[in-house]
């Protein structure tokens, strides 16, 4: 192990802790008409935002009545959160009276601190990452500083962990990741959480780490900046598929025995798989694993609106492009982490 590791590591937990704690107390403390980015690519789904300030590139605000505008933040532009936050804004909007204003962020962990402190309505988050806030636990940023008013609506889909490099990287396996150059996501992203996670758990402990959002991350592996990379998202992840148009890819698997290990040391990762064709190149299935995404919200946005946009997207689901294998109103509480927001129970045992 490198003589610096050790410090390194501190210095990054340290920053993340820090990240993390400013979201909790203000980090999205821009109102719904604000522009919600932080100029990072985002984690899980999260995943690459060019800066834009809303779903429609505008201001970030749609006008109409401020009692009927929502705020929903979602990841960045790169992955999956933000283009089915905006389909899910296209439900929303033509069933409702509510308009939603979806805001490109750092996903998970930012978006924790969005709905503790009201700035946003409704966000996309991993199930783990509101266990560890709703809890006060799990990692640094909510170690004892549990987020009391985090509230669930409804589970959507598998967030497939996807470790990808480059075909001529000699990396086929977790353990050749000693000694390499790997991106683990945004730092406080849900993606660098599960990443530091999994190489713990296989005990890779001499890596260089790099922080950065999916696009970034893709451009690193292209430029030969950093070895391997770690994305969370519902497959296909959109920067991954920009790459293996252009790059020929290997997703290494995270398999056998190193997969047991993996889910020994987190309840929350499930099995989960990469069909093989989903990107270009890659013709045969990978073994991963996967945490889920899910739609959060807080106690204080009244029940009624919760109810009317969860049905609004439950009732509507055959309108949707993306994930729809897995959105259904019989599924949405699969690995539902945390306590269910009244207006959301409302509508799921009517």
């Amino acid at each position: 192990m490198p003589d610096d590791y050790n410090t390194d590591s501190i210095d990054r937990r340290k920053i993340l802790k820090g990240a993390a704690a400013a979201s909790l107390v203000g980090i999205a403390g821009c109102s719904g008409g604000g522009d919600g980015s932080d100029g990072s690519d985002g984690s899980d789904g999260s995943d690459g935002s060019d800066g834009s300030d809303g779903s429609d590139g505008s201001d970030g605000s749609d006008g109409g009545d401020s009692g009927t505008r929502l705020s929903w933040h979602a990841g960045g532009t790169g992955g999956t959160y933000f283009p089915l936050s905006n389909e899910i804004k296209t439900i929303v909007e033509a069933n409702t009276d509510f308009s939603l204003n979806v805001q490109s962020t750092g996903a998970s962990v930012e978006n924790v601190g969005s709905l503790a402190d009201g700035s946003a309505d409704f966000a996309l988050i991993q199930n783990d990452i509101a266990s560890f806030a709703k809890n006060g636990t799990g990692i640094d940023a909510f170690q004892d500083n549990a987020i009391e008013n985090l509230q669930g609506v409804a589970t959507l889909y598998p967030e497939t962990i996807t470790l990808v490099t480059l075909a001529g990287n000699d990396i086929s396996s977790v353990s050749d990741l000693s000694g390499a150059t790997i991106n683990t996501g945004d730092l406080g992203s849900g993606t660098q959480v599960n990443a530091n996670q999994i190489l713990e758990s296989l005990g890779i402990t001499d890596y260089n780490e790099q922080n950065a959002g999916f696009s970034q991350a893709s451009e690193q592996l292209a430029n030969g900046d950093i070895d391997a990379a770690f994305v969370v998202g519902g497959w296909p992840v959109g920067a991954i598929e920009d790459l293996a148009n252009t790059n020929d890819l290997e997703i290494v698997p995270i398999a056998g025995d190193n997969r047991e290990a993996v889910k020994d040391d987190a309840s929350w990762f499930a099995n989960d798989t990469i069909p093989g064709g989903t990107y270009t190149g890659v013709d045969e299935d990978v073994e991963t694993v996967a945490v889920q995404a899910m739609i959060a919200t807080n106690a204080e946005v009244p029940a009624d609106t919760v109810e009317t946009v969860t049905a609004a997207i439950f009732d509507n689901v055959g309108e949707l492009t993306i994930k729809t294998d897995f959105i259904t109103a019989d599924s949405a509480q699969d690995g539902m982490s945390i306590e269910l927001h009244e207006g959301a129970a409302a509508y799921f045992d009517a």
